[in-house]
């Protein structure tokens, strides 16, 4: 037990130390790009509020803490799912985990993320009565694909980390108008490597659990002529089922709190709670503060075991003030 206190210690030191210097130097608010993956895609997690840091998880553990993939109970999970995001943007998700030979090499998880920006209409200036040259329709994609692995190093600890290649394609753009009137195009196409590292600590009393990761640790890239960074997060987070203080064994009341130190705007707290009655129908609540639109998030979920495999939908609603609603649908198994 003093052992792994110790290590423990040491990891929140090293972790605590390595992200605030990352997230000091030259920290620009509203400056970092790729900001398709500050998006929490899963629908139990945006029920919550993203506060998923110190819970157990499965495959989706690879979007929030790799460390609690460690936990996944069964043999197999996978995962999929849409956001529909503000300004017709929509989100595909998918992420499955597999732990060979009962948990003893750990579990190793993949994960894929597709962002699609709608149709735009491109112009270009040029000396004509209208002063501009319609270019057509172009579609800005992005995606990440990741490889995670997690390990439980004792009955208590856990670490974890994912490797995900990132990539962001604006597409052709019209950048002159030649001679011959026609347009002279160039793509605007951007990739990098970005890496996500967790760990995961039970405490021992109750069920209370202590999570901590760092995402999107990345190189600087440029664009053109201007160089950004990925939107570096910290976390550490908090989490236990209520109930354990009561004698109803057959529900179950998390509650979980995150605190987030991202690189490009002000720190946060997240808060999620989620009720599961006869380990079948779960209701979710989550806030999230300060916020200028984003605040509060509901949703709730349905999982049955048929024929032995696990099957679940999850469903969560974001008011997002002055922008659209966001809605958020995923499906799940395990077996």
């Amino acid at each position: 037990m003093k052992k792994n206190i110790i290590l423990l210690g040491l990891l929140i030191y090293l972790f605590g130390v390595t992200t605030s210097h990352c997230l000091a130097k030259e920290r620009k608010l509203a400056q970092t790009g790729m900001k398709f993956l500050s998006v929490a895609p899963d629908a139990r997690s945006s029920a919550l509020s993203s506060a998923l840091t110190a819970v157990d998880g499965a495959s989706t553990s690879l979007f929030y803490n790799p460390s609690s993939m460690a936990a996944m109970k069964s043999d197999f999970h996978a995962s999929l799912g849409q956001v529909q995001w503000i300004a017709d943007i929509n989100y595909v998700y998918a992420t499955a985990a597999y732990k060979p030979a009962q948990g003893r090499f750990g579990v190793f998880g993949i994960s894929f993320l597709s962002v699609d920006y709608g149709d735009f209409f491109g112009t270009i200036k040029a000396d004509n009565s209208q002063g501009y040259l319609d270019t057509g329709i172009f579609q800005p994609t992005a995606f990440v694909v990741g490889f995670g692995y997690a390990r439980a190093l004792t009955d208590k600890f856990s670490v974890g980390g994912q490797v995900k290649y990132v990539k962001q394609n604006l597409t052709g753009g019209a950048v002159n108008i030649l001679e011959d009137q026609s347009i002279e195009s160039k793509n605007f196409n951007i990739d990098v490597m970005a890496y996500d590292f967790g760990l995961n600590y039970k405490t021992g009393f109750k069920s209370l659990q202590i999570g901590m990761n760092v995402r999107n640790f990345a190189e600087e890239i440029t664009y053109i002529r201007e160089s950004f960074q990925l939107p570096l997060t910290f976390k550490m987070g908090v989490s236990v089922n209520i109930m354990d203080f009561t004698d109803m064994d057959n529900q179950q009341l998390l509650l979980s709190l995150d605190y987030v130190h991202p690189r490009d705007y002000e720190e946060q707290v997240d808060i999620g709670m989620e009720y599961v009655l006869l380990s079948s129908i779960a209701l979710r609540a989550g806030y999230t503060s300060p916020t200028d639109e984003q605040g509060v998030s509901i949703g709730a979920g349905f999982h049955k075991d048929i024929f032995g495999t696990d099957l679940g939908v999850d469903y969560a609603y974001t008011p997002f003030g002055v922008f659209d609603d966001v809605h958020r649908f995923s499906f799940q198994f395990s077996f």
